[in-house]
Formats: structure tokens, sequence, C-alpha cells
């Protein structure tokens, strides 16, 4: 499931959860920010998709504080990465965005750089590093969603964050235990939904997460949630349809597929896999298959 945009958006419209997520992993560095609607302006971090120019490659994110670009102790600047599935280079990745990050922005004093990924059993890269680049992953503050989700009384924005690598029946408590607790969290638990029921109509995802009030129920906003759902839900299954199909002319071009070749594609977006699709005509093997990969996806 493409869960990239939608952490891009939650993060982009509730930057502090940072800090609570933070908080949560054991690294107390701020108060515990007010999040929510009852604190307008009164924000610590804001989100911005960085862009390392020389070797164009966006970041997941990184969050600035309100308070000077170069960040404190107790409230630093925050490197934002997440990653679902296995990919054995995203450490050698990490470790070298890193570094370039702090030498395009010099002022950078304080800087956290946190990893989120769905549990910890990914590979994402060797268990033996060189010692340059094992002094910078040994600062990394690597969060599982899944060892979030055994904490007790867990925050809604946190439990939030869990969504997308949740499966039935968990999906369904979570989200009605979210909503209970913040009604106006709607927003960012509906397209998460849709995606997991495409074929849900209003009526039937009210019943889901338990929201009987009128109000709610024949809103334009929430009309307006469940089309972004299905519209989202119809692509995800388009991006699924082209992944097997180019998986399936991968084999017969280059073999038998690695189970991390495998997840690696699985996650492409639906832009890549149609690049993919067309360049894999010219391939004569796997080495083909590990360059095109190299160059296109890092």
């Amino acid at each position: 499931m493409p869960t990239d945009h939608w952490f891009y958006s939650l993060f982009q419209s509730t930057p502090d959860l940072i800090a609570l997520l933070l908080q949560a992993a054991g690294a107390a560095l701020t108060p515990s920010p007010r999040l929510g609607p009852e604190s307008p302006g009164d924000e610590l971090y804001r989100f911005e998709a960085v862009e390392l120019e020389a070797v164009n490659h966006r970041l997941d994110g990184v969050l600035w504080p309100q308070r000077g670009l170069a960040g404190t102790a107790r409230q630093p600047v925050v490197k934002l990465e997440l990653q679902m599935h296995s990919k054995p280079g995203f450490k050698h990745r990490l470790g070298a965005q890193t570094l370039r990050f702090l030498q395009l922005h010099p002022k950078v004093r304080h800087l956290q750089v946190v990893v989120v990924v769905p549990h910890y059993r990914l590979n994402l890269g060797p268990a033996w590093l060189p010692r340059q680049l094992q002094l910078v992953l040994d600062e990394v503050i690597w969060i599982s969603l899944e060892e979030l989700g055994q904490q007790d009384q867990l925050d809604p924005l946190l439990n939030l964050l869990r969504l997308p690598v949740l499966v039935e029946p968990e999906l369904q408590l979570s989200s009605r235990q979210i909503l209970e607790r913040r009604p106006d969290l709607a927003e960012s638990v509906f397209p998460i939904l849709m995606q997991r029921h495409p074929n849900f109509t209003l009526e039937q995802m009210m019943v889901y997460v338990k929201i009987p009030t009128q109000e709610l129920r024949h809103s334009r906003a929430a009309q307006e949630l469940i089309e972004e759902g299905h519209q989202q839900g119809q692509a995800e299954g388009r991006r699924a349809e082209a992944a097997s199909m180019t998986l399936r002319q991968l084999t017969r071009r280059c073999g038998p597929l690695s189970e991390a070749t495998i997840a690696r594609i699985q996650a492409l977006p639906l832009e890549r896999l149609e690049a993919l699709a067309d360049a894999l005509l010219d391939f004569n093997g796997a080495a083909d298959l590990a360059a095109w990969l190299q160059v296109h996806c890092g």
C-alpha cells in the first residue's frame, strides 16, 4: 500500500507529532506538546520536504523548530525517514544523505535522525558497516510501530501512525479508539480505511468506525473523505496490478527474484513501475535489473 503520501500529509498537517513520537521512543527532548485544534498558532515545528540538489533526492521530511533553524538540544532539527519495506541499501543511503544534509545546511547545530519502521525485522542493510557510517547510524532513533502499539493508553496521534501496518480486526479497533477520543482526526483515518476497504459505502464506513451521529454521517466533509478514499483505493488497485504484471515479466527476463527485490518492486509508485515495465524489454538478465533499480530507486 502506498503509505508515503499519507505519512507525508500527516506530518505536514501535524508537525508537532514528531515531538510526541520522540517522547514515546524515550527521547524526552521537550515538554509534551499541546497537539490539536485547541492550540492553533503555537506549533513547535514546521514540516518541509527537503531536496538534496547534488544527488537529486527528496528526503521524506525535515521538521524545523519554529524557534531557530540551528535547533537546540531539547528541540533539534529532525530528519524523518519512513521505511515500510526491506531495502538492503537503506543504511548506506541514510548515512550518506544525513551527512549531505548537514553539508547543505551548515547552520544546523543539533540534528536528530528518526527512522520509522513497521518492525525491526526489515532487511535495511548488513549488520557490519564501515566505522564512519556506523558512527552516524549510532545516533539514529529507530521507532518500531509494532513496539509502539504495545504501550498502554497510546495517544490517538501515535495510534494513528500505526494504521497502515495493522491487520483486521486491529485496524477496526484502533480506528474506533482514535475517533472516539479525537473525532477531528477523521480526515487522516478515512483515507487509510478506504484504501483497505475500497468498496465500502459511506454508511458501511460509519458502521465500521461506530460513528452514529447524523451530522457526520451526512456531512459534505464525510462524503468528500469517502470519495477521496475510493480514489486512493482505485489508484492502489492499478499500482498493485502493474506491480504484479511487471514482476511476471521480470521473472521471465531475469529469472527468479529475491524476496528483497520483489518487496522493493512492489513498493514502487505507479509511475516508476510503468518506467520499469518499459525498460525491462531491453534487460538481458538480473544485472540489468539491479543497475536500473540502483539508478532510479537509490
